[in-house]
């Protein structure tokens, strides 16, 4: 697993890794150091707060004659830190999972909910799959490509139906015939959207009404490849109640593989897998320990 996420970083690896070791391997002096490694942070699509926050955090638990295999050491311990912290919580260990999927149309949410069909399938629970993106044909044409291709039931309504009654339906039919996980591919026409962000809170309250103490998910999926501006995506979907985690989809061929760990510090919701591929099984549960050691050992 290590060597695959290594494998999927690459293009962020390589191009950080160079300018550490060039910086790690001089005879400069603490605060030489940090300069540039203030700047190869950056570079590596960190972002401003993050970045800062890591070189204060090392300017104040590192002596001044710290030698440069002392700063890469507190480094890596920093940028393990916030990957902790904000990854606190497993996934649901409910008997019966109810679990939404939510995010702006374009960034691999629905190929994200087949991943998660496969993963759950590949546990031996039986899957549902509901195309809630009744405003767009191509996202239930979609779904229903992939619903076949896993051998998984798929429930949808016809174009421009309320989503909510939608959900209603499937979850009729997930209690009748007993199935174990129910995965709802929302719409996300634009994240700037308020009226998306109603319809997203009114399946919340059919699921909450239909089953107690769901959705026992609510997974935010977000674009690697688009770095830095995957936080302005997730801006307005962090005001939308009940966030549980993110899917971080499209890491594999992006050199902004260090969005993850900005992603992490701002939004303080825990990232529980990765998308490295276009097949179904092409993700990752996400480890903080195996990311770190992915992206700088």
């Amino acid at each position: 697993m290590l060597n695959l996420l290594k494998k999927n970083l690459s293009r962020t690896r390589t191009a950080l890794k160079e300018r550490l070791t060039t910086i790690f391997s001089s005879n400069r002096n603490r605060e030489e150091i940090l300069q540039e490694l203030e700047e190869s942070l950056l570079l590596a699509d960190i972002g401003w707060p993050t970045t800062e926050k890591i070189i204060k955090a090392l300017r104040q638990n590192s002596p001044k004659t710290a030698s440069p295999l002392e700063i890469e050491s507190l480094l890596k311990k920093e940028i393990l830190t916030i990957l902790k912290a904000a990854t606190p919580e497993a996934l649901s260990s409910s008997e019966k999972k109810i679990i939404m999927v939510v995010g702006i149309n374009g960034g691999g949410k629905t190929t994200s909910v087949a991943k998660l069909a496969h993963y759950y399938s590949n546990q031996g629970q039986k899957v549902l799959l509901v195309a809630a993106d009744t405003f767009r044909a191509a996202a239930q044409e979609q779904l229903a490509i992939w619903a076949e291709r896993l051998g998984l039931p798929l429930i949808k309504g016809q174009y421009g139906a309320d989503p909510a009654a939608v959900v209603y339906d499937a979850l009729q039919s997930f209690k009748a015939k007993n199935y174990d996980v129910c995965l709802i591919d929302t719409a996300g026409r634009l994240h700037t959207n308020r009226n998306l962000m109603g319809e997203l809170e009114k399946i919340r309250r059919v699921i909450a009404r239909e089953f107690s103490g769901a959705p026992h998910e609510i997974l935010l999926v977000l674009d690697a490849s688009l770095g830095q501006n995957a936080l302005i995506q997730a801006q307005e979907f962090y005001k939308f109640s009940g966030l549980t985690g993110i899917f971080l989809a499209k890491l594999d061929g992006t050199a902004k593989g260090g969005c993850v760990i900005s992603i992490a510090d701002q939004l303080h919701l825990p990232i529980k897998f990765v998308g490295v591929g276009e097949r179904e099984n092409d993700y990752l549960l996400f480890s903080p320990e195996d990311f770190v050691d992915a992206l700088l050992s």
